[in-house]
């Protein structure tokens, strides 16, 4: 199962957002002014260990050891305590809210969530600690420009990037002729029962708006209005055999569907592989997802998750991720390294390693990343409204 299996499978189903939206309460918090997290800064000091929750299969691993997490404690004098603990962020949040809420360690001092309602929530309730940005300057000097300033969080005032992923559009050229550009071809009516679209409310709901020329971060109860039209006459035409999970790559594998909504490192897997699928970015946008690193404000040691979130921000760290995980990096300058490791290798390590470096599921285009788009951050009051437009078409 990897590492966006875990989250599809048990979590981020439109059901598990519905529920996720009405079972936190709390009252929601000021960000912290810039004098009040300095005085948080200055008041902490280096422990020499840290406590890092993630997900499955979410570093790179040899054997029983982290090779990224030993040379860290090598360089830094840090031990780790690595814990394979989330396994989605509705129930990842549902556990640690309520010792948050109340003041409580929750045994962590350096967790992994996925921009959305969770996340938001976390920000909002002020459970996360702002960043001291002068203690991360890898992540000043090699972040790429798409990983700074996000929607979800301004300024990365709380968070900054793991690893991200993309939804785009796949599709099976042994049934489709020529090449796909356009999201318009989910609407094709050639493809009628063919088509394959995610179960996720947040993943149609982008689709639909970027099928109507609208940004999702900049959309308003209107424009979800019109996508969920777009999205019902679709259903409704009888072009949609299924909306899906994870399945969907099985179901594309073999004829089931032809052309289908889909995220970046399922198809990369399919494709190293050896099977002949093709994955695009319509021309009209595609959703970038990603996981951030953030600090709960009852960390025991925050200095040491601090020099934990900067040090993966090397670039020659960054690359050896990006070679096991097979996710989007952060850092651009990877690839160099990459290919440096790809041209040096022999054998089956030679041939995956040159399709990590060439991949554009990897390592995307300037002009791919400026079509890419986030999910709409969301106020409890709008989380009602939109799944109440998105969830009756992926469910009903």
């Amino acid at each position: 199962m990897t590492r966006r299996d875990a989250l599809r499978v048990a979590g981020l189903s439109a059901a598990a957002l519905g529920l996720a939206a009405c079972g936190v309460q709390g009252k929601r918090a000021e960000p912290p002014k810039p004098s009040a997290a300095a005085g948080y800064w200055a008041e902490q000091t280096k422990h020499g260990t840290l406590r890092f929750a993630n997900w499955p299969l979410y570093i790179d691993k040899d054997g029983k050891k982290y090779p990224t997490l030993e040379k860290f404690t090598q360089e830094t004098g840090i031990k780790v305590t690595y814990q394979e603990a989330i396994q989605d962020n509705s129930t990842w949040f549902g556990k640690v809210q309520p010792q948050l809420a109340a003041g409580q360690d929750i045994g962590y001092d350096l967790m992994v969530m996925t921009n959305g309602i969770q996340l938001g929530r976390a920000i909002a309730l002020g459970y996360l600690v702002a960043l001291d940005h002068s203690k991360l300057p890898n992540f000043a000097a090699n972040a790429g420009a798409k990983y700074k300033n996000p929607s979800y969080d301004p300024n990365n005032t709380y968070t900054i990037p793991w690893q991200s992923g993309l939804t785009g559009i796949a599709y099976n050229p042994k049934y489709v002729d020529g090449e796909i550009s356009s999201i318009q071809e989910l609407w094709n009516p050639k493809y009628k029962g063919k088509v394959g679209m995610l179960l996720d409310t947040q993943e149609i709901a982008n689709f639909g708006m970027f099928s109507l020329g609208i940004d999702p971060d900049k959309s308003t109860q209107t424009d979800w209005e019109k996508a969920g039209q777009k999205l019902q006459q679709q259903r409704d035409a009888g072009l949609v055999r299924k909306y899906y999970e994870n399945d969907y790559v099985d179901a594309l594998v073999r004829g089931d569907i032809w052309i289908c909504m889909a995220w970046s490192g399922d198809v990369f897997q399919q494709i190293a592989e050896g099977q002949d699928l093709k994955f695009v970015i319509p021309q009209e946008g595609g959703t970038i997802w990603t996981d951030n690193m953030c600090i709960p404000k009852t960390a025991q040691n925050p200095v040491d998750a601090l020099a934990m979130m900067d040090y993966v921000y090397k670039p020659d760290i960054a690359a050896a991720l990006a070679e096991y995980i097979n996710y989007i990096t952060p850092v651009p300058g990877a690839q160099q390294i990459v290919q440096a490791d790809a041209a040096k290798a022999t054998g089956g390590d030679k041939k995956s390693l040159e399709l990590v470096a060439t991949s554009p599921l990897i390592f995307p285009s300037e002009s791919d990343l400026a079509k890419l788009r986030s999910y709409k951050t969301l106020t409890p009051a709008e989380e009602k409204v939109y799944e109440g437009i998105f969830q009756p078409i992926s469910q009903g």
